[in-house]
């Protein structure tokens, strides 16, 4: 379903044309900036188009840094695909990220939400904590965001401030999870799937599953199965040795992804949760072990984005497919329960958004102050060059120390006569009362 884009069109008030020297008067900084896609804004049809397998993200961040001059990281799971970055042109990081994956930024456009400064920073709170999950107080999300940034930090694309940014994030997160029960009794994607599972199985025990990958994910869904009694089990995977590693000494079988078609006609459920980029089960596939089958039901379950199993799948009598966006009816299972504690954690974050917000704003403060004063130095100099000048020509000191002030004078007027001038050309009456508080100069 298409969603209103909330791509914002800002006319910001910049001023290209302005020396560098008098910058100071119209402070462009950078903001915390984040352009993202989710559960909530677009089908996996459409997140899976703008994922990031694990191997490309480092090239990705790279690309991003180099063609936008940023630092940035970039989440990417099933649920969404995030840019987090300092900077102050959504549309430049929209049709990046539009030219990245050879898609047309109008196209990507209706499913993008765009946050900036406060937000941005209430956002990556919210994402970390899990508010901003399809499983309310999903505890993985934090895992996957602390990944993303050792992923960026690794590749050379995370500064002072994107560190501060998310190392407080990470401190937010920990705090809403100690003092709130939003993580009591959540229930993951991984969860869910067993859980369908056994509503569509009478027993587990007696059943035989197949599972594709060799991730957190299928880690976590071997887990619940292995708790709900069954026990014929196969993991297969591109890396063998990776699904001897997620079988332990535990029961199953690991196999090569060359072994999972002869696999196909001896269990009853596949679940598979990979980084491919192209899908590993299709339609012509599973026609084949259906025959093999004797026409047996078969379950199969992608948690995968992009997706693992080819859609057309779907279309085969006597299998049941289901992908991440179909379990969201069942991983709200338990959410009011949960919507208390959440209340609570909205209240944190909030709170914790102001404090940083206001810190940030505070060192950006500090910052100006100095590129003030460096400024006025170089004014006083360039200045008072002028008028030693003036006096080693034989000019009297009166007549020197009257051309100081009025150079002085000017130069100082300059920057912000132009600005102000075009302040009120453009209705920006804001920065002309801000001047006036600034200097302290009285109503006439």
């Amino acid at each position: 379903m298409l969603v209103e884009t909330n791509i914002l069109k800002r006319s910001e008030f910049i001023f290209n044309e302005a020396p560098l020297h008098s910058r100071f008067w119209y402070n462009l900084r950078m903001s915390v900036l984040v352009l993202g896609i989710n559960h909530t804004t677009a089908p996996v049809a459409i997140r899976e188009q703008v994922a990031f397998p694990p191997n490309a993200l480092v090239p990705a961040l790279q690309s991003a840094q180099q063609a936008l001059d940023i630092h940035g990281v970039i989440l990417s799971t099933c649920n969404r695909t995030e840019l987090y970055c300092y900077h102050s042109d959504e549309e430049a990081l929209l049709n990046w990220l539009g030219a990245y994956h050879q898609l047309s930024p109008a196209s990507l456009s209706p499913y993008i939400y765009c946050h900036h400064d406060r937000q941005a920073v209430r956002h990556l709170m919210r994402v970390a904590s899990g508010l901003d999950s399809m499983v309310l107080g999903e505890p993985e999300i934090l895992g996957q965001l602390k990944n993303a940034f050792a992923v960026a930090q690794d590749a050379g694309t995370v500064d002072g401030k994107l560190h501060r940014l998310f190392e407080t994030a990470f401190e937010v997160a920990k705090k809403v999870r100690t003092e709130t029960a939003l993580g009591a009794q959540s229930m993951s994607v991984a969860s869910a799937a067993v859980n369908l599972a056994k509503q569509i199985f009478s027993s587990l025990g007696d059943s035989a599953a197949l599972l594709i990958g060799a991730g957190d994910t299928i880690a976590t869904v071997r887990h619940h199965l292995c708790d709900h009694g069954l026990e014929r089990l196969w993991v297969a995977n591109r890396t063998l040795s990776r699904a001897q590693s997620l079988l332990g000494e535990g029961p199953g079988v690991a196999i090569s992804l060359d072994e999972m078609p002869a696999t196909l006609d001896k269990v009853d459920m596949v679940i598979t949760a990979t980084s491919s980029t192209l899908p590993i089960l299709g339609k012509g596939r599973v026609e084949t072990a259906l025959k093999q089958r004797k026409r047996r039901p078969l379950l199969l379950i992608d948690l995968a984005v992009p997706r693992d199993i080819e859609a057309e799948v779907k279309t085969l009598q006597d299998v049941y497919l289901y992908t991440v966006d179909d379990l969201h009816a069942i991983v709200q299972a338990g959410r009011k329960s949960r919507e208390q504690a959440a209340t609570k954690a909205e209240a944190i974050i909030h709170h914790q958004a102001e404090q940083f917000t206001r810190r940030v704003q505070s060192l950006q403060a500090v910052d100006t102050v100095q590129d003030y004063r460096t400024w006025m130095l170089q004014l006083r100099d360039e200045t008072l060059e002028k008028s030693q000048q003036l006096l080693n020509t034989g000019v009297s000191p009166d007549k020197a120390l009257k051309d100081l002030a009025r150079r002085l004078t000017n130069k100082v007027m300059h920057a912000p006569s132009v600005q102000l001038r075009r302040a009120s050309e453009l209705g920006r009456h804001d920065l002309v009362d801000a001047m006036r508080e600034l200097f302290e100069l009285e109503d006439n």
